[in-house]
């Protein structure tokens, strides 16, 4: 039987599970599906070994609600995926809202229906939903690169991805593990695991620049400290560069080369992913700048691993890319993981993986690495691939993965021309689609949107859908502003070009989350300027 609805939220992660508070409790018929069997989206999916914030833990929460922030207590600065897992029960079951969501239930098609304005929706389950407005919570990373190498289901041993490991775990001690991919993901699970395998084959592609994670316990002085700044941290997070509670303080030509180098250490020290968000914001600009302080990072790497053979492999070099042009991961004893015996870094930059055999990895030279399990820590479609992977069909038979095939655009990361009453979070062309602290900015998203349908019940409009003058603007904004940043000179999954034959753009907004807050907010306060709204054919009157 289909079930009518206001809006349908697809995920429950830390955006659906507010969109549908927010919903709920501005009297609409809001229900939400999840794929997996309860709440936490990331935090549910990527239980693997090590699995962590790499924002601080006090900033990572809601702040519609002083209460909900100050009734939980976090254990230490960057807390690992069981705790945040808890931390997401504990918000639904705060604000009762498991009994809106139907979990085990992936949606599998959405499609516009243009006599009413409405959207049919069906999950790989049986579920039906007939709906206003469909609101694609589906997350940021989300899509995970499942199939990377031929063979892998020849595999003797355990293959899985990241963001697939067992709830169980798996059980590692003694075996010969091999693990693909050294972003922030692989880089947290070879760290975690090294002690405990018998043996472990890293294979290294691309080398990455690494920042020292200092993660301190949090007794009750820290928490009350840190609670304390409740209204601080409400005001400030929105209004910062990457929404973080830190923004960039120095000016890159108003110091001397001391001065700098000072500055650098100090912001090194603090074990955070400062140096990258809130140093210098020359680096992302200036490729001068960018290649001195990318300098002092390798200078920081190598003196830790003391291995020119590791240096080589581990360390990227001069003119590879520039410091924070890639995703910065956070680590704990990462290189050091490389001094021990039962580790090896194998490079795969020259001699890639060519496909995967019943023994292991078989390389393209035919050198076979002998596994008892592979890890694949390989990466994401991001941005766009988990609404991709849903057949949505819009006006006139537009489908959005067809769409998106030909070009990543959206208007403001919140709509897309030709999709009618179809809302995203995290998706391209917003800053929640890479560069934020994610808390801060799906509330503003799902903020936005509640917004804009009480806007249009007061006013009587039923559809709303971006103009393709709208979109054109936004995407020609976009493009200017990220276009004049190193990270658009880059490849990695930040311009997508980690998915064989995805159109090349920015997929997040470097304008600064402040200024797109803004922005959208500007956008919302002329009348919804670049969107149309309008009645339905046949009105709400059927669904009434």
């Amino acid at each position: 039987m289909t079930r009518t609805l206001d809006a349908l939220v697809i995920g429950a992660g830390v955006a659906g599970l507010y969109q549908l508070w927010q919903l709920r409790r501005d009297g609409f018929e809001v229900h939400g599906v999840e794929a997996g069997t309860d709440v936490g989206g990331t935090w549910y999916w990527n239980r693997y070994p090590g699995a962590k914030f790499d924002s601080e833990s006090y900033i990572y929460q809601y702040l519609f609600d002083e209460d909900l922030y100050r009734d939980w207590t976090w254990s230490e600065r960057f807390p690992a995926q069981p705790e945040i897992e808890r931390w997401m029960h504990y918000v639904a079951d705060r604000l009762d809202l498991r009994k809106d969501f139907t979990f085990g239930a992936k949606v599998t098609k959405a499609e516009y229906i243009e006599d009413t304005g409405r959207w049919a929706v069906e999950t790989e389950t049986g579920e039906t939903y007939d709906t206003q407005f469909l609101i694609g919570c589906t997350g940021m990373l989300s899509a995970p690169l499942e199939n990377r190498f031929e063979g892998q289901e020849s595999f003797r041993g355990t293959i899985l991805h990241t963001a697939r490991y067992p709830k169980g775990g798996l059980d590692l001690e003694g075996k010969r593990v091999g693990v693909i991919g050294i972003g922030a993901t692989g880089i947290q699970v070879i760290q975690t695991i090294a002690p405990v395998v018998g043996a472990l084959k890293v294979f290294v592609r691309t080398p990455q620049y690494v920042l020292p994670m200092k993660n301190p316990k949090y007794g009750p002085d820290e928490a009350k400290a840190y609670k304390a700044r409740f209204e601080e941290l409400k005001g400030n997070l929105p209004a910062t560069f990457t929404g973080f509670e830190y923004d960039f303080e120095h000016k890159w030509a108003d110091l001397t080369p001391d001065q700098r180098r000072a500055v650098l250490e100090e912001i090194h020290a603090d074990g955070s992913l400062k140096l990258w968000l809130a140093s210098f914001a020359e680096m992302f600009f200036d490729e001068a700048v960018s290649a001195e302080i990318s300098a002092f990072v390798r200078e920081k790497m190598a003196a830790r691993l003391k291995d020119p053979a590791l240096i080589d492999i581990l360390v990227p070099k001069p003119g590879d890319y520039g410091f924070g042009t890639h995703r910065v991961p956070l680590e704990t004893n990462y290189l050091e993981v490389y001094l021990q015996e039962n580790v090896e870094a194998v490079p795969v930059k020259e001699n890639p993986i060519a496909r995967i055999v019943p023994e292991g990895v078989e390389l393209a030279d035919g050198t076979v690495h002998a596994l008892d399990v592979i890890i694949m820590a390989v990466g994401f479609d991001a941005g766009s691939g988990a609404l991709a992977r849903i057949d949505i069909a819009g006006r006139d038979g537009m489908r959005l993965r067809e769409e998106w095939a030909k070009d990543i655009r959206t208007t403001l990361g919140l709509q897309k021309h030709g999709f009618p009453n179809l809302f995203m979070t995290g998706a391209p062309l917003a800053p929640s689609a890479a560069l934020c602290n994610m808390t801060t900015c799906l509330q503003q998203q799902t903020e936005w949107i509640a917004d804009c349908l009480r806007h249009m019940r007061e006013t009587g409009a039923t559809v709303i859908e971006p103009t393709a003058e709208g979109e054109e603007a936004w995407v020609r904004h976009h493009d200017e502003t990220a276009n004049a940043t190193l990270i658009a000179k880059t490849n990695s999954w930040y311009t997508g070009s980690n998915v064989p034959g995805k159109p090349r753009r920015v997929l997040s907004y470097t304008g600064g989350v402040g200024t797109y807050r803004q922005k959208c907010s500007e956008v919302a306060a002329k009348g919804y300027e670049g969107f149309e709204l309008r009645r339905a054919p046949a009105g709400m009157e059927a669904a009434e």
